[in-house]
């Protein structure tokens, strides 16, 4: 009998559909008013991210010939329509839910968008001296060419084009004199109904982002209202030119494409390579153009003259780029339209006022972020900082926060004269300035720097410190599913783990050796690599799980992650099912395999949970005929990721913390209030619980659970002795 042929969906299209789920948050009424806008934000910024690389490589792909499809059986240009069809359904939905939740709810709670049709007059004067005061220095309206090509118009920069016609009689040659001076020239000619040419002109000036966006007004009646930078300057923007009158007027925001390749090669000189690749983005070829206003003349002739089609216009009818309304979200004073405050509180295990060390001898420690505070994290590196008994520290970085107490603390090491090694990926899409940054403190302080590897990424989340004891030279590891940044631990959900096991340390000593480049390629007793033996391992422990499943033991695999789309795990996952064995997969975005096709992914479930913290924590467990096994990862199940990134997989050897890892994962496929369920169709549906079903929110009892830990360790009695001397 023939196997069934593998299914799979496009990665971009799942993509997309993650978004829809994260809007979908957006769209519940449950959710406070202004954690609603915050995911509105947060899909605006995934959109200008997804455009920039992924909708860019798409593109790019299109325009070569005789393209092939990929594993969905899609071209690139077939996902592009695909995308541009899906993200048109979506970012309409996007703006009702601003526009008839968002904002009227808002009103209730006495915070009032007022536009620029309503403002007062008292309004309209505070305005006026605002925009002439403190925008209109700033603002230049920037020159076309005599053939009504576009000026420099950055990346993600929003940017308003007026239409204009002179409002005096003014002879054609001082009329072009005085539009060169004042930057203004002709963009071309278009022909009224006789035949005869008409002179279109153009401005376009660039919104200041050194200006917050919110603008809020003066209003003695107890209310609080705000307007829109980009509004003010539409209206007021006469000023900037006299003797024109404006016919139109469009708000506008350009996403070029952001994925072009470092150049590997130079690596005498790699960060000017990095800040050139920098420089580009600023100017690159444009993927996608967002407006707001009615000037079809105006929109026409962007279209034009970015070389874009209609499938890559979006037009919106409210507020241009809603990411940038995080300011508002964040506005202090607001807390009763946000969830509740939820502590981060300090691990029961962790010793609070002495070093981990001696800890760290009898046992491994376990810490959950953001539930639990990231600060052992930091404590661990300062405390290395400055322990004359520490030889050595060496980590790895991918991203940091932008004043990073990280940083500070392996600055302080290396002033010490402790030997401090740090590989810092200058390639991590987004943190490139920032990190080269890093680089150079860090490099100045006397730490040495590895840039990372040519043609791969280290994507990987390690750091050990080396420490002179009584009984000789210890080292001490930490392995993280997620970056050391102490901004994003404070709403990402991460695992890591201590431990000064020396078969780890042996691994961890070999691994750094490798990736600086003095060491070949070697086996690792615990840690897996990529691009060296992760995949080959995970493949390998899913196909083992479908040799010793049994009808009457049927095996078993749960699996955590941010993405799955490699089609030799996914077919190894296909396979596993066709054996009988029950998979339960978590992922939070892509997930290009489908479950519950008959006779070949019957035994798959696959669920998203999409809450106030960010799943991050990749978690891997198999049942393994009750010799169960668990795995942490920094790598997702991604091509990127197992191919051409440098990642590292990790067991959790100690029972304890297995047992509390493999509890705390079983959860999030009980959640019946935030996740949603991928069915056989492709599409995702919301779950949420039936008549007899327990209402279940996986944060939220997450949360509660680590409350009560740290409240039952602060009623624990004193176990010292309370002695007296004279």
């Amino acid at each position: 009998m023939k196997e069934k042929k593998n299914v799979y969906v496009s990665r971009d299209l799942s993509w997309v559909e993650f978004n829809a789920r994260v809007l979908d948050e957006a769209l519940q009424s449950d959710v406070p008013l202004l954690e609603r806008l915050r995911f509105l934000t947060i899909v605006s910024s995934n959109f200008d991210e997804f455009f920039m690389v992924r909708v860019a490589a798409l593109k790019a792909q299109s325009a070569v010939e005789g393209q092939h499809p990929d594993n969905s059986g899609l071209t690139a240009a077939q996902q592009v329509r695909l995308i541009s069809r899906r993200v048109h359904e979506l970012v309409p939905l996007q703006y009702r839910c601003l526009l008839q939740d968002i904002l009227p709810g808002l009103e209730k709670e006495g915070i009032s968008y007022v536009r620029p049709a309503e403002y007062t007059q008292a309004q309209s004067r505070f305005l006026e001296t605002f925009f002439m005061n403190e925008a209109f220095p700033l603002l230049t309206p920037l020159r076309t060419s005599s053939l009504g090509k576009l000026p420099s118009i950055g990346n993600l920069r929003l940017h308003a084009v007026f239409h204009l016609r002179p409002s005096m009689d003014i002879p054609e040659g001082a009329l072009a004199d005085f539009l060169e001076g004042a930057g203004v020239s002709v963009s071309g000619d278009s022909v009224d109904s006789s035949g005869a040419a008409v002179r279109q002109l153009f401005a376009v000036v660039q919104i200041p982002s050194s200006i917050p966006r919110v603008v809020w007004l003066p209003d003695a009646s107890g209310k609080r209202f705000f307007t829109l930078l980009d509004d003010v300057v539409l209206a007021f923007a006469q000023r900037l030119f006299p003797g024109f009158t404006i016919e139109g007027r469009l708000l506008f925001k350009v996403t070029r494409d952001a994925d072009s390749p470092v150049d590997e090669e130079r690596d005498g000189d790699f960060i000017a390579a990095i800040e050139e690749v920098l420089a580009n983005r600023l100017s690159s070829r444009p993927v996608r153009l967002l407006c707001t206003g009615e000037s079809p003349v105006i929109s026409a002739w962007l279209l034009d003259r970015m070389g874009l089609s209609d499938q890559d216009i979006y037009r919106v009818s409210g507020p241009l780029d809603l990411s940038t309304l995080i300011d508002l979200v964040e506005t202090p004073g607001l807390d009763h339209l946000r969830n509740p405050s939820w502590n981060r509180y300090w691990p029961a295990r962790f010793p609070e006022d002495s070093p981990l060390w001696d800890t760290l001898k009898a046992t491994d420690l376990l810490l959950h972020v953001p539930y639990q505070s990231w600060e052992p994290v930091l404590r661990f590196l300062e405390d290395a900082s400055s322990d004359p008994g520490v030889l050595a520290i060496k980590m790895t970085l991918y991203r940091t926060s932008g004043d990073s107490p990280v940083i500070r603390s392996l600055e302080r090491a290396a002033r010490a004269g402790k030997h401090v090694t740090v590989f810092v990926e200058l390639k991590a899409r987004f943190d490139e300035e920032r990190n080269i940054t890093w680089v150079k403190r860090l490099e100045e302080a006397g730490v040495i720097v590895v840039y990372g590897i040519a043609r791969l990424k280290v994507h990987a989340k390690i750091l050990m410190v080396i420490r002179r004891e009584q009984e000789g030279v210890r080292r001490y590891v930490h392995l993280s599913t997620g970056n050391y940044n102490d901004r994003t631990a404070r709403f990402y959900s991460d695992l890591s783990v201590f431990t000064s096991n020396p078969a780890i340390a042996n691994d961890a000593t070999l691994f750094f050796n490798m990736i600086s480049g003095y060491s070949a390629i070697m086996g690792m007793k615990y840690l897996k690599m990529a691009p060296i033996d992760l995949k080959s391992t995970l493949v390998s422990l899913i196909d083992r799980e479908a040799q010793r499943s049994q009808a009457e033991v049927p095996g078993m695999i749960m699996a955590k992650m941010n993405s799955l789309a490699d089609p030799e795990v996914i077919d190894a996952l296909y396979r596993a099912s066709r054996a009988g064995v029950k998979i339960l997969l978590n992922i939070r975005g892509i997930c290009t395999l489908v479950p519950g096709v008959k006779g070949m992914s019957e035994g798959i479930t696959v669920v998203s949970v999409i809450d106030r913290f960010l799943e991050h924590s990749r978690i891997f467990w198999f049942q393994n005929g009750g010799a169960d096994e668990l795995f942490l990862s920094s790598a997702d199940w991604m091509p990127r990721n197992l191919d051409r990134r440098v990642e590292l997989m990790f067991p959790i050897l100690q029972e304890s913390i297995r047992k509390e890892i493999r509890s705390l994962l079983g959860m999030y496929f009980e959640d019946n209030l935030k996740a949603h369920r991928l069915t056989s169709e492709g599409t995702w549906t919301r779950l949420s619980p039936s008549g007899s079903e327990t209402p279940l929110r996986v944060q939220e009892r997450l949360y509660l659970e680590e409350k009560r830990r740290s409240e039952l360790q602060e009623k624990e009695p004193q176990r010292d002795f309370n002695v007296r001397r004279h």
